[in-house]
């Protein structure tokens, strides 16, 4: 059964439309339909809802990330990527002619530039104009400057915003600040429980012994998961003797980075670096802790699937991660 949480996060969109009127057009705005906590996210909401429920589309920006399109798909959403590589700047402009000629009831951003974008797309459309939605999933204060203007100058359109954590509401000014709501998500827990059973499987892959302890994580190469400390903390647990096992799910911009940091600590023998995998989650049930080093979080995917999964956890108390999982909740490292 799925989360009623993620299936209120899926309606959610629905409820600032005036008139009291059900939408029916519905547009998601993302930058990017790879593998992170957010796209994800989407995936869950699109198969929370019915099929004759709601007609949806979802432009994303960044061709790359393309991972989750066949899972979006597969329940009914219609993927259209506006970009067309890093040195594209049209995309803008394909972003603008797609809200402005879709037809759309209530347009729903996941993401702080694109969402810019899309407002004033939105604004420059006759009335009656569809309605704009936001879901913040990071704090605002984790955003480069130039987006942070931007997103906070177009969030006065919104006609609702909401944050995935008391934490990143707070980081909200004006009038997105006013009247967010925090919508905390979920995940479908029985399925995930269900992906235990490749538990041996998946060791056996990876060449685990019976008693080693497998540590994991599930974070992309980016600035905001923090590899640095991370490997620099595997580097000191080899130097102390302490026998232990990380193995790592992730890829993104800043990989060749941490694998030349992963080669210059020698850590060959503690760490794999698996890259990108469709079965994160059973690497997951193959492990016997999680651990997050992020310098910033919203409410993270992997750790609720790490929490259904009955590990224990060590994570950096950012975001809105104490918050759910109280002071007891895990092994807390300041950030």
């Amino acid at each position: 059964m799925k989360s009623e949480v993620t299936r209120y996060a899926g309606r959610a969109c629905l409820q600032p439309v005036a008139s009291g009127v059900v939408a029916r057009q519905v547009l998601w705005v993302i930058k990017g339909l790879g593998p992170g906590g957010a796209e994800r996210l989407l995936v869950e909401a699109a198969g929370a809802l019915t099929d004759d429920e709601l007609a949806i589309t979802c432009a994303y920006v960044v061709p790359a990330k393309r991972h989750l399109v066949p899972q979006l798909t597969a329940t009914g959403v219609n993927c259209v990527c506006v970009g067309r590589g890093t040195r594209d700047v049209w995309w803008p402009l394909r972003l603008v002619r797609l809200v402005r000629s879709g037809g759309f009831d209530v347009v729903h951003v996941h993401s702080p530039l694109p969402g810019s974008i899309t407002r004033l797309a939105v604004r420059s459309i006759p009335e009656p104009r569809p309605q704009v939605v936001t879901t913040e999933h990071n704090s605002v204060r984790s955003y480069r400057w130039p987006t942070r203007v931007l997103n906070h100058v177009t969030s006065r359109w919104d006609a609702h915003t909401f944050a995935v954590s008391a934490e990143v509401a707070g980081s909200l000014k004006g009038r997105a600040g006013a009247g967010v709501s925090v919508v905390t998500h979920g995940i479908d827990v029985a399925e995930v429980q269900a992906r235990l059973g490749e538990r041996k499987r998946i060791r056996a892959e990876l060449g685990v012994v019976d008693d080693e302890v497998v540590v994991g994580t599930v974070a992309n190469f980016r600035e905001q998961k923090d590899y640095p400390t991370l490997l620099g903390a595997c580097a000191l647990l080899r130097h102390r003797g302490v026998a232990f096992r990380l193995v790592a799910v992730g890829q993104g911009p800043l990989e060749s980075e941490v694998r030349a940091l992963h080669r210059d600590l020698g850590l060959d023998e503690q760490v794999d670096l698996l890259g990108y995998r469709e079965d994160a989650v059973d690497v997951l049930a193959a492990c016997d802790v999680f651990v997050l080093a992020s310098r910033f979080e919203g409410l993270p995917v992997a750790l609720m699937e790490a929490c259904a999964l009955g590990l224990p956890s060590v994570l950096t108390d950012v975001g809105g991660m104490r918050a759910v999982l109280g002071d007891d909740g895990a092994l807390w490292v300041p950030a």
